[in-house]
Formats: structure tokens, C-alpha cells, sequence
């Protein structure tokens, strides 16, 4: 028998007609000091298999087993970390690490018990921060803390939930490093529950899918058997990494095609032209207007600087932003976090006010926000209260007011049907899931017909099923209007797959554009097709390396 034993476990919440069946026939056997990546998606019942695991539920049917012994309930046997922190916020690191300690270990010595808090600070180095509180740390800190308290407990097993899904990429690879270190140091059986395939094949040896549910079962374990310790770049070059990444996600593509939307409303668009309320005259009648200043780019930044007041004087976030970007391009903005990606966004969406330098749309110069940028968020902010379909109109009356009511419906259902909400436009945003609140903010955005899509992380939050579905919505509506578009983001692939050009930005303070890489992959792209190309490793390879650098406080590239 393994020592991590799953025999035909099923779990169901809800009765008659409410019943939701999520895990079925689910088995799993885990050998000691193995780590073991279990890859989903959103509502597929991660959460649901470590919590069985954990001891927090019990099945409907089946057993589960640790060490030959049954699951009766949660014991300091599995330490289990979850992606939000749950830290006693009126104590401090040691004080929440001490805890766990105390509880289970009260016939220790006060001393031993201390030293052994000390310890697993240490082992994730917040020795200079074990008298902060957790309001006091950044979310990388607290899930450090997380992991230490779950580490002093000396479980058998330690089970991770996405412990890293809500951290920007920098932080993220850090406490991968440091995860992979514990796990060869304290030689633990892990568990890691993950939607990132690069995250699993960088820590386990063995990648296993949870087929979404209902009735969610286990797919066929992925063997990785590179060799350790991992590198992120050096793997590129590398044809089992190469061939395991292909294999694991053509399995989760493939797995996921069922969620997969068409359009099958045959909506026609309706041809009218946004008229900007700067422009509108008397009853929507458009002004005449200056014609446009003829500039070598459709949008032009120039010597950007954006300077924020702190109390320990002036602060120079973004420090001489210099592009220019051709009507109809495609440009990803990519960094560490606190480089600038976000501000240069909001200043060109008008949202913040520039310090010097300027930029320019259209031969216009942006001073303020206006509906010819639309705005994703990484958030999207609906109002609750109203419908997809409402929540769309708003934006679409303000700017096609000289088309009729039902050219204006026409507008705002054809793009929810586009980002495949055609049987939910009249559903409350509040009742929708964020993957769906996500396809409204697009449907949004796309419907004003503006001169600049700007998308601020817009998949950040969700997870790989839903990221990828995302990504071909976008890539499908933006080729369809070929709107000049900036998106940030902190996903390489992500970077890659949407963009003609990628802009790579240093450090902050005092950012600025490091390096540019033109991506000359033919369109349309899909995630598959990316995997299969020549040269997407080399793309790869290069943002990789790029960001590696500054991880390490690199200098300044020259743009090339």
C-alpha cells in the first residue's frame, strides 16, 4: 500500500435537486517523499480533493488513507496551505508560527519550542520580519508565513492549494525556489494544487489532471523526469521539457474543449461609426472637427516620465516611456511588478495624470480619460445590480447616440455573443462567475469601437482553462476589428501569443523600456499552435532571460 491512499472517492454537496456532484471515483496512490502536482481548473473540485486529503470533509464513498491509516479528521500529520493566507492579523510572524507550535507540541519546553519556531522563520527567510504583523508584509511575505506555520507542525505531508496563484510572477518564482528547496531539505511528501503547467513540471515528478467536473475524475499522470534542480530558462532548450509541456497542455486543451463557445445568434453588426461626446453636437450631431496632425505613429509616446509626491520626496515610477505604435498593432507590455507597466496604461487611458513628456492618439493629444480608449481591468468593474446586456449599453448609448435603440441592442448583442455570453446577456453581473464577468468587460470594451484597446492584466485572476478560452475570444474579436491594442501583462506566453510586438520594461523606479521583441508568428494563433511553432521557444528563451536579469538587478538594455 502507498502511503497516500485514494480508493474510489466520490463527494456531492446539496440534496435532490440542489445536488452538485464534484469528485467521482476518484483514486490516487502517492508514495512516500514524492511531490505530486494535481492540475485543474475553476469549479473542477481542487479545492474539494485537498480538503478530503486534509481531513476537513469526509467522502460520500471510498477511503482515504495516510500510512495505512484511515482519514478520520484534520491532524498536524498534513500541513495545508491555501492560496489566501488566513493569518491572525493581531499577531505577529512568530506569533502566528508560534501557534500552530504550541498546539501541537505542548509538551515541549518553552525554549524547544521557540528554537523550532526560529527555525522554519528562518527556512523561509523572515527572520528580519518575525515581529511585523501580517498587515505590515506583502502578500509574497504572508504566504511565506503560511507555508512556515504549515513547516513547523513537521506534517507527513503538506499540501499546497494554489499557495501561489495570487502572486505577481517575481515573487511567484521566488517561493517556487524556495518550496523546491524545503521539499529536498525536509524530505515531505507535497501535494500541489496548481493551474500553472510550467509551475508543476518545475516542481514535481508527477503531473497529474483533474478533468473538469461535474463529476470531476483524475487523468493520466505526466511523468517529469528532467533532471534536478530545475532551471526556468535552460528548460526551453530542452526537447523532454519541450515534449512534457505539449503533452500536459494539449491534454488540459483537449479536456476543456467541452467549455469551448460558438456563435451561433447570427447577429449582424450594424454599421455606424462612434461619435465621441467631445465631437457630439446638438442631438448627437457630429462637430465638424480639426483634421488629424500627421505623426509617424497612430499612437506616440514621448519621453513619458510619471513622478509621484511621498512624504521622503518626489518618486520617479516610469522614467522616459519612448514608442510608437502603428494603427491596428498588437503590443504587449511586460515586467516585474513595480515597474511601471500598469501607470504607463492608466496615463494613456487618461486615468492619471502625466508628470512630463507627452502622448499622442490619433494626432490628439491625451489630456484626459474618453471612450476612445476602453479600459479592461484585471477586475472588471460592472455594476452589479444590472444586466450583461445593461451593463454594455451603458457605454454603447454614450457613443453611438445617433443610432437607433435598436441598431444600439444590435451593437451590444452582437459582442456578448461574440465572447460567447449569447444565452446569458440578460443575466445579473452579480450572479455571474469572474470568467463571465471577464467576457462582459471585453464584449464592453470592444462595442465602443475605440481607437485604443488598452488591457491591464485582463486574465490574471482566472485560471488556465478559462485564461486560454479568454485569449482565443480576444484574438478572434481583435482580428475581426484590428483595433490598436496595449496589453499589459506578467505571462510570457501570454506576452507571445497576443502581440506583434513586445515591449520588455526595466525595473522600477526610474523604469523605462528595456528591450523590444518583434514576435513574427503568423495569424491567427492559438495556444496549440504556439507549442508546435519553430521559433516559440526562442521567443521564449529571450523574454525569459530578459526578466531573469532584473530579477537579479540587471541594467539597462539598449532598446533594440
Amino acid at each position: 500500500m502507498s502511503f497516500l491512499e485514494l480508493q474510489n472517492v466520490s463527494k456531492s454537496y446539496g440534496r435532490g435537486s440542489a445536488r452538485s456532484d464534484v469528485l467521482s471515483g476518484i483514486s490516487l496512490s502517492i508514495e512516500q517523499g514524492e511531490f505530486v502536482a494535481i492540475v485543474g481548473f475553476s469549479g473542477s473540485g481542487k479545492t474539494t480533493l485537498m480538503s478530503l486529503i486534509a481531513g476537513l470533509i469526509m467522502p460520500d464513498t471510498g477511503t482515504i488513507t495516510v500510512n495505512g491509516q484511515p482519514v478520520k479528521g484534520p491532524g498536524p500529520d498534513r500541513g495545508l496551505v491555501f492560496q489566501s493566507y488566513s493569518l491572525m492579523p493581531w499577531l505577529t510572524v512568530r506569533g502566528n508560527i508560534a501557534l500552530a507550535v504550541d498546539a501541537v507540541f505542548p509538551s515541549w519546553s518553552k525554549p524547544q519550542r521557540a528554537a523550532h519556531v526560529d527555525k522554519y522563520i528562518a527556512m523561509v527567510s523572515l527572520s528580519h520580519a518575525a515581529e511585523r504583523y501580517p498587515a505590515e508584509l506583502s502578500g509574497g511575505m504572508r504566504q511565506r508565513v503560511s507555508v512556515a506555520r504549515a513547516l513547523a507542525m513537521s506534517p507527513d505531508i503538506l499540501l499546497l492549494d494554489e499557495p501561489l496563484s495570487a502572486l505577481d510572477a517575481l515573487t511567484r518564482s521566488k517561493l517556487q525556489d524556495e518550496i523546491e528547496d524545503i521539499w529536498r531539505t525536509e524530505k515531505k511528501t507535497v501535494i500541489l494544487i496548481t493551474n500553472d503547467v510550467d509551475e508543476a513540471i518545475l516542481l514535481a515528478d508527477r503531473i497529474i489532471p483533474l478533468n473538469p467536473g461535474p463529476k470531476a475524475t483524475l487523468g493520466p499522470s505526466f511523468p517529469v523526469k528532467l533532471d534536478r534542480p530545475r532551471d526556468r530558462t535552460a528548460m526551453n532548450s530542452d526537447d523532454d521539457f519541450k515534449a512534457l509541456r505539449r503533452d500536459v497542455t494539449s491534454y488540459l486543451l483537449q479536456a476543456g474543449a467541452q467549455a469551448a463557445r460558438t456563435d451561433s445568434s447570427g447577429l449582424q453588426l450594424p454599421d455606424l461609426s462612434p461619435i465621441l461626446p467631445s465631437e457630439q453636437g446638438v442631438a448627437g450631431v457630429p462637430r465638424a472637427t480639426k483634421p488629424s496632425q500627421v505623426l509617424d505613429g497612430f499612437v506616440e509616446f514621448t519621453r513619458v516620465k510619471k513622478i509621484y509626491a511621498t512624504p521622503k520626496g518626489p518618486l520617479t515610477v516610469v522614467d522616459g516611456f519612448d514608442l510608437k505604435m502603428k494603427r491596428g498593432e498588437f503590443i504587449s507590455l511586460i515586467g516585474h511588478s513595480g515597474c511601471g507597466k500598469s501607470t504607463v496604461l492608466s496615463m494613456v487611458a487618461g486615468l492619471s495624470d502625466i508628470s512630463s513628456g507627452g502622448i499622442i492618439l490619433d494626432g490628439k493629444e491625451v489630456i484626459d480619460a474618453g471612450p476612445d480608449r476602453a479600459v479592461v481591468f484585471q477586475s472588471p468593474s460592472l455594476f452589479p445590480w444590472l444586466s450583461a446586456l445593461e451593463n454594455v449599453m451603458l457605454g454603447v448609448e454614450r457613443v453611438f447616440p445617433h443610432g437607433s435603440a435598436r441598431e444600439r441592442e444590435d451593437i451590444s448583442r452582437y459582442y456578448l455573443s461574440r465572447v460567447g455570453l449569447e444565452d446569458a446577456m440578460d443575466k445579473k453581473a452579480a450572479d455571474m462567475s469572474n470568467g463571465m464577468r471577464q467576457r462582459v468587460g471585453i464584449a464592453r470594451a470592444f462595442a465602443l469601437k475605440p481607437k485604443l484597446l488598452l488591457l491591464d492584466e485582463p486574465f490574471g485572476m482566472l485560471d488556465s482553462l478559462t485564461r486560454w478560452e479568454l485569449q482565443d475570444v480576444l484574438m478572434d474579436v481583435w482580428s475581426k476589428t484590428q483595433v490598436t491594442a496595449i496589453c499589459v501583462t506578467h505571462d510570457v506566453d501570454e506576452a507571445i501569443l497576443l502581440a506583434d510586438r513586445v515591449v520588455m520594461m526595466t525595473n522600477g523606479p526610474h523604469a523605462r523600456i528595456g528591450k523590444i521583441m518583434d514576435v513574427r508568428l503568423p495569424r491567427p494563433r492559438t495556444r496549440k499552435g504556439l507549442l508546435e511553432h519553430d521559433s516559440y521557444y526562442s521567443y521564449r528563451e529571450e523574454l525569459l532571460s530578459f526578466l531573469e536579469e532584473y530579477e537579479k538587478g540587471g541594467k539597462h538594455h539598449k532598446v533594440a
